[in-house]
């Protein structure tokens, strides 16, 4: 259904309607599609043995799949600002529905009926504890000023003379990569704290460098926070993931995963989407001046996530090293 509404939104936009029936067709679209992310999380952490050392080897995939569409985009179908990209991207839908058949069976594991259970919001009570309301609130502001990044960091990349934004912006994906490799020895020697702020951390300097790419005009600063953007979402949302699989009862596993795919997935980036959109609208004039503030704003605002999340979220001193042991046992 997800690829049906896909081809449909792009198709309204080719055919010249009303902007809002491709805005509408793509919340229908985001609504269907949305969940697949936190099912494939507890699908896959559900089977691997070592959780904390293999999911983000399994995660690097989907980030290989990234990187193919951005330069197939850029490269082959020269379809950056064309609705060709939004049809490439229904076939490659339509390869996932069927692969996903051969997924291995993973009833759920949690023995909830009432309609509470059966939509998800028994994940809802986690936000009584201190540290998971500190965590989901923190990554639901996160998701804000991060909905940037996708919109309008290739924006800038053509403001400052890049003829293929598309195709560089997968520069991130390839430092993600990288970055998954690495991960998981990291989760098993730090605290989820410490690898959390340290992600927090990390993007706000790469906004910061965007601003200074603002101030400068240099192409290179931008390109360097976007290839930075690959280590910081991976250090935040693999170890979040992570996290929520060994810390959360079995029973709540797929509905704390559903609940952190719509905070970063939904509700954020929807955030995002108009409160970066007014201020971009705001800070940046037809002329091309104002990028720098622009991301000057959104950096401050990725501190402030960095400064809540230090002062309020506890944690406990073993973290995910005793989360390793689990996993060997």
């Amino acid at each position: 259904m997800a690829s049906v509404v896909l081809f449909a939104a792009f198709g309204s936009l080719k055919a010249g309607w009303h902007p809002l029936w491709f805005v509408g067709l793509l919340g229908v679209y985001s609504l269907l599609s949305g969940p697949s992310w936190g099912l494939l999380a507890t699908v896959s952490l559900t089977h691997l043995s070592h959780g904390a050392r293999q999911f983000p080897l399994v995660r690097v995939g989907g980030t290989l799949g990234w990187v193919a569409g951005g330069l197939m985009t850029s490269y082959l179908l020269h379809a950056d600002t064309s609705p060709v990209a939004g049809y490439a991207a229904t076939g490659a839908w339509v390869v996932s529905g069927l692969l996903a058949f051969l997924l291995p069976h993973t009833p759920p594991l949690g023995k909830g009926i009432s309609l509470k259970s059966r939509l998800g919001l028994d994940a809802f009570s986690l936000m009584k504890q201190r540290d998971y309301l500190t965590f989901f609130v923190v990554t639901a502001l996160f998701s804000i000023p991060l909905s940037a990044f996708y919109m309008y960091g290739p924006e800038f990349l053509k403001v400052l003379g890049d003829p293929h934004p598309t195709g560089t912006m997968t520069i991130a994906q390839m430092l993600e990569v990288g970055s998954m490799l690495v991960v998981g020895a990291v989760m098993t020697r730090y605290r989820v704290k410490a690898v959390l702020l340290w992600a927090l951390g990390l993007s706000a300097l790469r906004f910061g460098m965007s601003a200074w790419a603002g101030v400068t005009g240099g192409i290179y600063w931008h390109i360097g926070g976007v290839a930075l953007h690959g280590l910081c979402y991976t250090f935040y949302f693999i170890t979040a993931q992570v996290f929520l699989n060994r810390r959360v009862d079995p029973g709540m596993r797929g509905q704390a995963q559903g609940l952190l795919s719509m905070v970063s997935g939904g509700f954020g980036p929807l955030l995002g989407a108009l409160i970066c959109g007014w201020l971009r609208d705001t800070c940046v004039t037809d002329d091309g001046q104002g990028w720098s503030l622009f991301w000057t704003i959104l950096a401050a605002m990725i501190a402030g996530c960095f400064a809540l999340f230090a002062v309020f979220y506890q944690g406990s001193s073993a973290d995910l090293r005793d989360l390793e042991c689990q996993d060997r046992r």
